[in-house]
């Protein structure tokens, strides 16, 4: 039987009705001319103050041991660094100047990226959420594989063929709740707790020319670490997406959820942007269907995508925090370059 968010011509998201990316070239010019796709205002301070503020220096020799238990570093916008279980996972690399075509047009970055892909350690895992140009970025992929990167690669449905154009190898297209078992990592060494990587629905839309709007899938991953017996450790990052039921979908079919990269940026102006970005109060809620124990945020404060400013989301995660009665600790918002160890 055929997934109901499979079409003929590409793919849809779980509720039928929301329908994302067949957007008048008008509308988006219109948009343009308006400013939709860049912040309204600089950062208190301005750009540089910000960028020193929400900026620390690598660890490079801790980044370089094998860890056990989790610890996370983030590399900015939705580059995280998961090292678990004797892995290092990594997700949506995105370490150009720019969120565009070759890493040198589009959407320029505002905070100078922590380390280059050539300072990255040895990576196993490598996952790609969908095929916009803030999480597919060429530059920093080729300079993945430039640098000896040989990891296994995760996609959703339709996006293999484009690492297939450039001779990568190692890519495994997976479609929503199928998973994958992870026994090794790239070097081949045996790991010690197998990992299973779940792909997760998301309320969103892909599109990387103007003639392949939804060819590809998009979603999330949920790494599962089977630690020893024990109860499995669950990581999610969730990609982009809308707010939706497919994470209470998610919490009941996979588990509550350890630890979250929750989206919490992006998200004006609201009438364009609800439905493929979550707000700050829509992240809150998100965190809450998943029971997450704790969450990071992360598609903030990189690049000039949308309206809001820089230091807009924090304040509004904030807000929306004390609405529900919540610890602000529940969500970690860590400065570019930092790595923390994540509390089992």
């Amino acid at each position: 039987m055929t997934p109901s968010h499979h079409l003929s011509s590409g793919f849809r998201n779980s509720d039928s009705h929301i329908q994302i990316g067949n957007f008048p070239w008008y509308e988006m010019v219109w948009r343009g001319l308006r400013g939709d796709f860049k912040p309204l205002a600089a950062p208190t301070g301005g750009y540089e103050a910000f960028a020193r503020e929400w900026s620390t220096a690598v660890d490079h020799a801790r980044l370089a041991k094998r860890q056990h238990d989790p610890v996370v570093t983030w590399l900015g916008h939705v580059t995280v660094l998961l090292q678990v279980g004797g892995l290092n996972i990594l997700t949506d690399p995105t370490l150009a100047g720019f969120a565009g075509p070759y890493g040198r047009y589009g959407a320029p970055r505002r905070v100078p990226a922590p380390l280059q892909p050539q300072d990255l350690p040895p990576i196993d895992v490598l996952l790609v959420s969908h095929n916009h140009y803030d999480h597919l970025c060429d530059a920093t992929i080729a300079g993945l594989m430039a640098a000896g990167q040989r990891p296994q690669i995760f996609v959703p449905l339709g996006l293999k063929p484009w690492f297939d154009a450039r001779q990568i190898a190692n890519v495994t297209e997976l479609d929503w709740w199928s998973h994958a078992e992870i026994h090794a990592n790239a070097q081949g060494a045996a790991l010690k707790d197998p990992v299973r990587l779940h792909f997760t629905p998301a309320q969103h839309w892909s599109r990387r020319t103007p003639f392949d709007t939804n060819a590809s899938l998009w979603g999330g991953y949920m790494v599962e670490w089977h630690r020893g017996g024990a109860e499995p450790w669950r990581f999610l990052f969730p990609g982009d997406t809308g707010y939706s039921a497919d994470f209470k979908a998610i919490r009941k079919r996979l588990g509550a959820v350890d630890f979250l990269a929750l989206p919490i940026g992006a998200y004006l102006p609201r009438d364009f942007m609800k439905n493929m970005h979550v707000n700050p109060a829509d992240a809150v809620q998100l965190m809450l269907d998943l029971d997450a124990r704790q969450s990071m945020g992360v598609h903030w404060g990189t690049f000039m995508l949308t309206q809001e400013s820089f230091d807009h989301p924090p304040r509004d995660l904030a807000a929306a925090l004390r609405q529900r009665g919540l610890r602000d600790e529940l969500v970690w918002l860590m400065r570019h370059g930092e790595t923390r160890t994540i509390p089992l």
